[in-house]
């Protein structure tokens, strides 16, 4: 049937209506009832949708929020609905007709947090859907649940007042009465009891165990033995019934040695919830060496070994065939490995061998079941000496003390009097040759001294970003390499290398290395690694304080050259916000800087530890201080533009001022100090220009990315991102963006976004740090008064979108 062209003109706008109002294909694209961002999916509009949308991988890789609410059509979320959301932390789902989550829905959303499902159609929801998630709030209002065994667990949860359910008086429906969830007695319903049994669980490789894992409860509960983990060969589970007592046993035959202390696991659960009983095996086999390895130079020459064996054998070490007697030079230390069952690790550690240690290190290992043995070689250094005099000890030329007149009558001979007399004249004359040419070398390399400064050695080319803090320019223009301009004083001091920088003395103070005792490894850069440390003689008020070393792993010319310059340099810093350096210690390798011990670690790592997403980063182990308040985020700050008031005055310019680049200690004192590991931790924070230098990016103003111009100004525009990532708990600015885009972004002239707690009088102190032109930048000191006035009178700030 034909329809007239004015029919077709009305129909039109109908048929699109409805097409409009139909719901949009649920799979690679946001359906037209929500709205699709870059980290949140929104779904309102009433009606559109049927399930959990399921956007293509690429879409929900960073969303971290899904907010649905008034679809009636959503009855169901199933363990496929939100396998692809993996960065999850908020999902809300309320005034929708709920019935159903499935036990595995949120097995791939590991980071959830936070549950809404307030106003929904759920009678049953059960312990497996949220037991494994790092909930800190779970919302189950207005639902019809209905009084079961399967609300045990909420029960529980109430009663102990776990946070996740914020004092929400919840409550179920029996025989059409509602009954409140605290008080319910619910019959018939435990959680599970679990108890093994067993006659020995210690056994020879090779024998055979038997355990009994005895559970009671209501309902009777599902039980299974943990035996995926197991390296033994047959093992067998039957299960019997006793009563109201359900056992399952297990045996173990021909039990391998692979197995000693795996925990073996009895897991039990019911509607109530889950429980478990654990028992450690304790497998004797004969001992035996895993490796030993020739000698490697770590801080102290080291052979590494792992030994295995049950019960746990004794060590004897040999060298060259003879009993090694341990001392404090060379001695055996185990490394804790508790991953690696029973082997055990550990290295045999020679302090400062010489070529006497050369030889064969031989390792033997008993127990009562077995013996082993391996060799390794140390080869530590060359004879310096003749090779038939390896000690190197010159013999002295004395006559014999004669015994019998015949040998009186030799001794008496007038030639071979004359002839030692002659030797021992020509060795004298030979030292006193080889004195007065070592004292004019002295003299003519004194002008050079490894530690004298000289204004070429200040003065590091911008492109080396190797040294921690750079001086710049002490003056108007830098000299030309032979002008003299007061740099070359030089003095000697057994404990000190000094140098005279424009009226400072600067005096790099020397370290003995048999003050300083390691204690663990703190991290490894570039350059080398960073240890704890125990050092004597470094302050008159105490014996001994903890500090840390940062040591240099390569040992040439330039590398070298830079440790100087950096020791120099470093050496003239002293205010209370800039990390203390006490000196280096260069007698042997590695060379090392020591400097004092900041307890909590970098500034960056201790903000997200003490943030909203604190246990997402699983930082547990940083001191529990709890979310940084404001007052504290301005007391840091503050700290920091101490530091760099002290640095623009003496005209050093950071280059790299970043929060990972600042150091925390007791009190929350915050100092400026660079060890360099951050280019390796932080190596995300970094883009690599050309083959080795790693500009920080995100932190440079538009000139010093586009001309490599670094000035005090840049600095100050460094200040407002540190500013930003302390008022986000640690996060990296433009982290949304690949590096190309946040150049474009900086270049561009657009700014990081205000975050959520920080008040507008900080954010105006961000934005007059990051000025396009460095002229109309803010000055480092009126920052620092502004900040330490915020400090004495922080700003009344409400975060109306948390």
């Amino acid at each position: 049937m034909a329809v007239a062209p004015r029919a077709l003109t009305l129909l039109l706008p109908l048929v699109l209506a409805l097409i409009s109002l139909a719901p949009a294909p649920t799979l690679g694209g946001c359906p037209s009832a929500c709205r699709c961002s870059f980290v949140m999916l929104q779904c309102l509009e009433p009606d559109g949708i049927t399930g959990v949308p399921i956007l293509a991988a690429q879409e929900s890789d960073n969303v971290t929020e899904i907010y649905i609410e008034n679809q009636v059509g959503l009855e169901n979320i199933t363990e496929f609905d939100l396998v692809n959301y993996r960065e999850l932390k908020n999902l809300t789902v309320t005034s929708c007709k709920l019935r159903l989550i499935s036990a595995n829905a949120f097995q791939y959303n590991l980071k959830l947090q936070y549950v809404n499902l307030a106003s929904n159609s759920l009678e049953h929801i059960s312990w497996r859907v949220f037991h494994f998630l790092p909930l800190l709030n779970l919302v189950l209002r207005d639902n019809p649940l209905v009084c079961s065994c399967d609300l045990y667990w909420l029960q529980q949860w109430q009663r102990n007042d776990r946070g996740d359910l914020d004092n929400q008086m919840l409550s179920c429906f029996t025989d059409n009465e509602e009954k409140p969830l605290s008080t319910l007695v619910i019959d018939n319903c435990s959680l599970p009891e679990v108890r093994i049994n067993f006659s020995k669980y210690k056994i020879q490789e090779g024998g055979n165990l038997t355990f009994e894992c005895q559970v009671t409860g209501s309902p009777t509960p599902n039980v299974r033995w943990r035996t995926d983990k197991l390296s033994s060969p047959s093992f067998t589970q039957v299960e019997r019934i006793w009563g109201s007592t359900l056992e399952l046993v297990l045996y173990l035959t021909n039990v391998s040695y692979k197995d000693n202390l795996r925990n073996l696991t009895c897991e039990a659960e019911n509607q109530a919830g889950p429980r478990e009983d654990m028992v450690q095996l304790d497998i004797e086999f004969p001992v035996k060496i895993v490796f030993l390895r020739d000698a490697v130079q770590q801080h102290f020459w080291c052979f590494p070994f792992a030994v295995d064996g049950n019960p746990e054998p004794s060590f004897t070490w040999l060298y060259n065939g003879k009993l090694l007697n341990e001392t404090a030079y060379t001695y055996t230390q185990f490394i804790p490995d508790s991953s690696d069952g029973s082997v055990k690790h550990g290295c045999l550690f020679l302090n400062k061998p010489t070529h006497i240690n050369n030889g064969y290190y031989t390792l033997i290992v008993e127990n009562k079941l077995g013996r082993d043995e391996a060799t390794a070689t140390g080869m530590f250094m060359d004879n310096p000496f003749d090779p038939l005099d390896p000690e190197g000890i010159i013999p002295v030329l004395v006559d014999p003390i004669p015994t019998n007149k015949s040998d009186m009558d030799v001794t008496e001979n007038p030639e071979s009097r004359v002839f030692v007399v002659s030797v021992a004249v020509g060795l004298a004359v030979f030292a006193c040759t080889f004195l007065l040419i070592m004292v004019l070398v002295i003299n003519k390399c004194g002008q050079h001294s490894k530690f004298g400064i000289h204004r070429s050695s200040v003065l590091g080319t911008e492109d080396d970003l190797a040294v921690s803090l750079r001086f710049m320019n002490f003056g108007t223009s830098p000299p030309s390499s032979d002008e003299d301009s007061g740099l070359s004083s030089f003095v000697e001091n057994p404990q000190y290398f000094c140098g005279i920088i424009k009226d400072k003395d600067m005096c790099v103070q020397h370290i003995k290395r048999q003050d300083i005792v390691l204690k663990w490894e703190l991290g490894e850069g570039a350059f080398g690694k960073v240890y704890l440390a125990e050092c004597a003689n470094l302050s008159p008020d105490s014996d001994k304080m903890l500090v840390a070393i940062k040591t240099l792993k390569d040992a040439n010319e330039s590398t070298r050259q830079d440790f100087q310059r950096e020791a120099e340099l470093l050496t003239v810093l002293q205010h209370q916000h800039i990390v203390r350096f006490y000196g280096v210690c260069t007698d042997g390798e590695p060379l090392a800087m020591v400097f004092e011990y900041m307890r909590h670690g970098d500034l960056n790592r201790f903000l997200r530890a003490h943030g909203p997403d604190a246990r997402i980063l699983e930082e547990s182990k940083m001191p529990p201080l709890g979310q940084l308040t404001l007052p504290q985020m301005l007391h840091i700050a503050a700290q920091i533009a101490s530091g760099m008031v002290y640095l623009a005055s003496l005209h050093f310019v950071h280059r790299d001022l970043a929060t990972r680049n600042c150091l925390v200690g007791e009190g929350l004192v915050v100092k400026i100090g660079d060890f360099g590991m951050s280019r390796d931790i932080y190596s995300t924070d970094y883009y690599r220009v050309g083959g080795r230098t790693m500009l920080p990016i995100r932190w440079m103003p538009p000139e010093s990315i586009m001309y490599r111009k670094f000035t005090t100004e840049s600095d100050i525009w460094s200040f407002g991102v540190v500013l930003w990532e302390i008022f986000t708990y640690g996060k990296q600015p433009w982290y949304q963006l690949s590096n190309s885009e946040a150049i474009e972004c900086i270049t561009q002239g657009r700014e990081l976004e205000r975050p959520r707690t920080c008040p507008k009088e900080v954010y105006l102190l961000m934005q007059g740090c990051w000025q396009r032109e460095p002229q109309q930048r803010m000055v480092i000191k009126d920052i620092h008064s502004r900040l330490l006035a915020l400090v004495k009178n922080p700003p009344v700030y409400l975060d109306i979108l948390g």
